[in-house]
């Protein structure tokens, strides 16, 4: 993972001592299990434990052991075997490597989904307190990029705090079926380990059993996981990509905080850039491009094979380091957004009324015309506004197909701001429940 787009608490859980801790517990808590049910003596699991815990392992020495086994787990047990002594012939007793590995990335993926959920509740508090600020702030609502119909700031900010809302229940459904522990041994028949042990294990980390295991942990339920990551990538996104429309010269209806010495261009000192939402795009394509090789994963051959091992070093530290880093630097973004109501009330205004055109139609329709002819009329006087010929609701006034069923007061009526935002507490008290 990259330093720069790397938070410390995420960084801790990837390291090469956090991993072989965690491989040591898997080993000590196995041989607990295996004493408990006399297949060890209780006096060696205990020696195991408080020998394991008093190690220091050395990396080094566990890289430099690999080099010659040319097997990481093997490594491990040769350098924990130095501290255990004799009482290291039980270690690892009718376990396979997957056992430890697997159970491991486990631990660590439900771990990192903590990390995430705690980001992802920054989000949504900031997201909240925007979209309750300015509920009623009036903005013009796009579609294909061009004005369509009034809608609300606030809108907005409810839409996008939804989102992240489904997205949070997706990641805790992703955590719970990621966290699962495998203790069965080559093959996953038991043949050589009592499937007790693996219950015992599963508890003191926090897993649930692996109902049923080959030599590895089926890989659907990674493919799940990375599949929900790139979700919430992209929820990320839409919002950074949102921002940076926003923030756009022409709109400035919105703008990322610019603190007092920040410099926005090393040639043009005039310029206040959008680089954390842009920032926060290229960072969803790489959590993104962790999606297709874990679904690439599912497929190993028979009951296992490492195809996937090289991809998982690579993506489950990366993917989770940078969406742990996107989910805060997005939630800095939403705190600090400023915002400019009257640039979205001027912008609103812009096209001279146009935004009420469907409104009209549908008075003409209540007003006996035909759907067909209504669109027709509104769209004549809307497409001469459009060309500059005049304000549309002259237009509407000195249209004789339109005056034939509504009087000026009447379509006057149809400009009232207040009419787009009456549904607005109603769909508030749909995204925020008293």
């Amino acid at each position: 993972m990259i330093p720069r787009y790397a938070r410390p608490d995420m960084v801790a859980i990837w390291s090469q001592e956090t991993k072989f801790r965690i491989w040591f517990e898997i080993e000590a808590h196995a041989c607990t299990a295996m004493a408990d049910l006399g297949v060890i003596p209780k006096a060696s699991a205990k020696n195991i434990w408080d020998k394991g815990n008093a190690a220091k392992f050395s990396v080094e020495k566990i890289d430099e052991i690999e080099r010659e086994v040319k097997h990481d787990v093997i490594a491990f047990l040769t350098h924990l075997a130095t501290f255990i002594g004799d009482d290291s012939r039980f270690v690892h007793q009718g376990m396979t490597s997957s056992d430890v590995l697997d159970t491991t990335l486990s631990v660590q993926l439900a771990r990192a989904s903590d990390l995430l959920l705690e980001g992802m509740d920054k989000v949504l508090a900031a997201l909240k307190a925007q979209a309750l600020e300015h509920k009623f702030t009036p903005t013009i609502g796009r579609s294909h990029a061009i004005h369509a119909e009034p809608t609300t700031f606030g809108l907005k900010m409810a839409q996008a705090y939804a989102e992240f809302e489904r997205c949070r229940e997706r990641l805790v459904t992703a955590r719970a079926e990621i966290a699962t522990c495998a203790i069965s041994g080559a093959v996953g028949t038991f043949a050589n380990i009592d499937p007790r042990v693996e219950a015992y294990v599963a508890d003191k980390l926090g897993l649930e059993v692996e109902p049923i295991s080959t030599q590895v942990i089926p890989r659907d339920r990674h493919a799940a996981y990375f599949a929900t990551l790139g979700v919430i990538a992209s929820s990320i996104e839409r919002l950074a990509t949102e921002i940076r429309h926003l923030q756009r010269t022409e709109v400035l209806e919105v703008e990322e905080f610019f603190s007092k010495g920040q410099k926005g261009s090393s040639a043009m000192p005039h310029k206040r850039n959008p680089i954390l939402t842009e920032n926060l795009t290229g960072l969803a394509r790489l959590v993104r491009s962790a999606v297709t090789p874990a679904l690439e994963n599912v497929a190993l051959w028979h009951e296992r094979d490492i195809s996937h091992s090289s991809v998982e070093r690579g993506i489950a530290p990366d993917a989770t380091a940078h969406l742990h880093f996107a989910l805060y630097r997005l939630a800095g973004v939403m705190e600090k957004l400023v915002v400019y109501p009257e640039n979205m009330l001027a912008n609103l205004n812009k096209l001279g009324g146009l935004h009420n055109s469907q409104r009209i139609m549908l008075a003409l329709t209540q007003k006996g015309m035909s759907r067909e002819d209504a669109y027709r009329a509104v769209q004549t006087s809307a497409m001469a506004s459009w060309r500059g010929e005049g304000e549309f609701q002259a237009l509407l006034n000195a249209d004789p197909v339109v005056n034939k069923h509504l009087n000026s007061a009447e379509i006057g009526e149809m400009f009232d701001l207040a009419y787009h935002f009456a549904k607005v507490d109603e769909i508030f008290s749909r995204i925020f429940p008293k």
